[in-house]
């Protein structure tokens, strides 16, 4: 991913503040550049990185800031750019592994506008939108709703629905989807390819819709995470090749791992029912109970299917806590 400084978005594409019935300026001066800083031995250092740049969006006066969780697993340093180019320092406040948002407190006054939170599922395909990056207009892309279906990540993640904006923003980590009202609709989170017409691949943004956070809000203020028992977590990565879901990574140290699946494992069936798409998998995982309850998966391996059992636990106990300032 660019640094959030040295990169613009090419003025074709950028918002104009006439085609916007709020004021342009005023909203995406609430979205901030957040850098952050990892520790080489974090459980998360080796797939995403000891340093990560993206951006985040003031949500409250009182200096709170909503972005994308990957940014900020096992930060050790955090810091807010400003639009103003003030540099301040944040604290990490929670992460939620179901949604993928997180929280940052920054540490110092910021006298910034605050983004009003929107509601996503008032939100239609076509719609006209902004993907607001640090920087101002500058750094932000006008985009159309393209989009609302599952989504599905290897990584043990579905969302029963996010959005797809086009053009992408290139700098997607972490971007504020602003609505036709200037409020947030969602938090930006991956770029994908999706064929159009002709089979010409285009570059697609993901993005999280802001209706998840409501329900977890104040457990992430108060607690860092949301309350309740944690889903089982299995540390697998795998993808979809010809309708059968083939295992292709293995979290370190992780349940899977110990219990010697291995890449290139075809899952067949968890608890004896048959899977065939990673959204279907990973909720017949989680429908087995907590984290820490046994999973039943059967695999096809060299020619021979067999049964193995895998005992999960709670993703968050390979991570490493916020540092306290």
């Amino acid at each position: 991913m660019p640094s959030v400084s040295d990169w613009k978005i090419p003025s074709s594409a950028q918002p104009k503040p006439e085609d916007y019935s709020y004021d342009l300026d005023h909203a995406l001066a609430a979205v901030v550049g957040l850098r952050t800083i990892i520790p080489a031995d974090a459980f998360t250092a080796e797939t995403l990185g000891t340093e990560r740049a993206g951006h985040g969006v003031l949500i409250r006066g009182n200096g709170l800031v909503l972005t994308i969780g990957y940014l900020i697993t096992e930060a050790q340093t955090v810091w807010l750019t400003l639009s103003d180019g003030r540099s301040v320092p944040g604290h990490v406040l929670g992460y939620d592994q179901e949604t993928g948002f997180g929280l940052v407190q920054a540490l110092a006054k910021l006298d910034m506008p605050a983004l009003e939170i929107g509601q996503s599922s008032a939100a239609s395909i076509g719609e006209r939108v902004v993907v607001g990056g640090a920087g101002g207009r500058a750094r932000s892309v006008a985009a159309r709703i393209v989009a609302r279906q599952e989504f599905a990540g290897y990584w043990e993640y579905v969302l029963d629905e996010a959005f797809f904006t086009a053009p992408s923003h290139p700098n997607w980590g972490g971007t504020a989807l602003i609505g036709p009202a200037g409020d947030l609709l969602g938090i930006g989170s991956l770029q994908l390819q999706h064929v159009v017409d002709k089979g010409q691949p285009q570059n697609i943004n993901m993005v999280v819709p802001i209706d998840l956070l409501k329900p977890i809000f104040d457990d992430l203020q108060k607690f860092g995470r949301r309350s309740g028992p944690p889903r089982p977590w299995l540390g697998l990565y795998a993808t979809e090749v010809e309708s059968r879901l083939v295992v292709v990574g293995l979290a370190d140290r992780g349940p899977a791992k110990k219990a010697d699946v291995q890449n290139g494992d075809i899952v067949l069936s968890v608890a004896g029912k048959e899977v065939r798409d990673l959204a279907g998998f990973f909720r017949r995982i989680w429908a087995q109970g907590q984290a820490g309850v046994e999973v039943p998966l059967t695999i096809y391996r060299d020619g021979e299917t067999m049964d193995v059992r895998i005992k999960s636990s709670e993703r968050n106990r390979f991570l490493k806590g916020p540092s306290l300032h």
